[in-house]
């Protein structure tokens, strides 16, 4: 009887240690997988060193649209969006933009009395120097009415603001010919700061229209003879 019952203790004992023996290493087996997945997913952190990536492609050619944009104190008249906006007058040909654009209504009008408005149009790749209404005001009030009135003089005087060829601004400085045959342009400056004829001012450069470029000036240049 003794015997037995200390063979049942015994048992019993053995059960109670083996149990949280065997809850141990369920433990262990359970979080191996966890270690395992830590350590592989912590291997890509520390993978090669990141390389310098290489510049955009796009970069450059920003840099080129920004060197191609109007620039001048007055670009800001200019409206934002519209036919007369520097996107609307792009579209258009060169005395069409014109009319479009609030700054230009006198030499617009001064263009339509001389019958330029095809030939301005019509023309391919040209540099026209656009006086303001402002400019336009410069001018007393009788003379500019005899100037209209006048339509050899006044095709003389539009004609000198029209250059061929379509003049960037780094290549805006120096003598060139206008459709006046009898009179051409001198510019001066660089960058953003020219002169045309020794008195006008460029307010606005740059502006480019369907057939030409446009440089937005303070005075109207008149003939010398």
């Amino acid at each position: 009887m003794f015997t037995k019952t200390r063979v049942v203790r015994v048992a019993a004992l053995a059960a109670a240690i083996a149990f949280p023996l065997s809850l141990a290493a369920c433990g262990t087996d359970s979080a191996a997988p966890g270690a395992g997945a830590s350590s592989s997913a912590a291997a890509p952190a520390s993978s090669a060193p990141a390389s310098s990536a290489p510049a955009s492609p796009s970069a450059s050619a920003s840099a080129s649209m920004m060197a191609d944009e109007p620039f001048g104190a007055a670009c800001s008249a200019v409206p934002k969006s519209g036919k007369g906006s520097f996107d609307g007058m792009s579209s258009d040909p060169v005395a069409t933009a014109a009319s479009n654009n609030p700054l230009l209504s006198t030499l617009v009008a001064a263009v339509k009395e001389a019958g330029l408005v095809d030939t301005l149009n019509g023309a391919k790749d040209i540099t026209v120097f656009a006086p303001t209404n402002d400019a336009f005001a410069k001018i007393d009030k009788k003379t500019l009415n005899t100037v209209l009135g006048d339509k050899k003089l006044l095709t003389a005087i539009l004609t000198e603001h029209v250059v061929p060829g379509r003049l960037t601004p780094a290549d805006l400085a120096g003598d060139h010919d206008s459709l006046n045959k009898d009179q051409g342009v001198t510019v001066e400056g660089s960058g953003e700061d020219f002169t045309v004829n020794g008195t006008a001012k460029v307010l606005c450069g740059n502006v480019q229209t369907a057939n030409a470029t446009v440089y937005i000036i303070d005075t109207v240049l008149t003939p010398k003879s």
